[in-house]
């Protein structure tokens, strides 16, 4: 159980000869789920995209194809996640389409106002708290922009709340406490998507628009 333990532990930030194992099951392991998620993803395409907690960097690969005039930047707090998303995607780095980053999403080595798409596979399982990470999710977005999660937990099914009390620092979130924690942070027009048959939950949030100064006489 302690060797079992320690490698589903690499899911939070994969290090060392266990992190490059669990990383290699990331891509094929994550990819249904995400091209599910994907499906709410606004049609129009954005011209920039950080994916946050990118892991082996698959996702940010099909996102970049989605949206063929758009660039990315591919954030992890693992250096060995940024390594591998890195050299799956080095096509897309070698073209200028793609940057790689190490960083900490509550503290992202980010422009303001920098993106119009940031998503989230995945990940948010292990955030360091939801208001501060959401805060700068808003913070890196235009207004107007969006920003999607997608968990294969709903926070209810309870393989995913057993593997909460296995894995540490994780912590799997109900559609209701995502949106709570989103408008807070300054989304709106918030979105939950469920799967039919499996427990899988897309968020969809929109950052607000400043509101319009009203005009008229005195």
């Amino acid at each position: 159980m302690g060797l079992f333990r320690d490698y589903l532990n690499q899911t939070r930030k994969p290090e060392g000869i266990l992190g490059r194992l669990m990383l290699e099951g990331m891509n094929p392991g994550h990819a249904k789920p995400a091209d599910w998620g994907m499906t709410f993803l606004p049609p129009t395409g954005p011209e920039t995209v950080a994916d946050l907690g990118c892991g082996g960097g698959r996702n940010i690969g099909e996102l970049l194809k989605r949206y063929p005039r758009a660039k990315g930047t591919a954030v992890d707090h693992s250096a060995l996640s940024v390594e591998k998303a890195g050299a799956y995607n080095r096509a897309l780095v070698g073209a200028g389409r793609l940057t790689v980053l190490t960083g900490d999403v509550s503290a992202l080595p980010l422009p303001s106002e920098g993106f119009d798409l940031v998503t989230a596979f995945e990940t948010v399982y292990f955030w360091p708290g939801l208001a501060r990470c959401f805060a700068e999710v808003a913070r890196i977005l235009r207004p107007g922009g969006c920003f999607l999660i997608c968990n294969e937990s709903d926070g209810t099914d309870q393989t995913s709340l057993r593997f909460e009390r296995i894995i540490d620092g994780m912590k799997n979130y109900t559609g209701e406490e995502l949106s709570s924690a989103l408008q807070a942070a300054g989304f709106a027009e918030i979105t939950v998507s469920r799967h039919a048959k499996k427990p899988w939950i897309a968020v969809l949030a929109k950052k607000g628009r400043p509101a319009e100064k009203e005009t008229g006489s005195v």
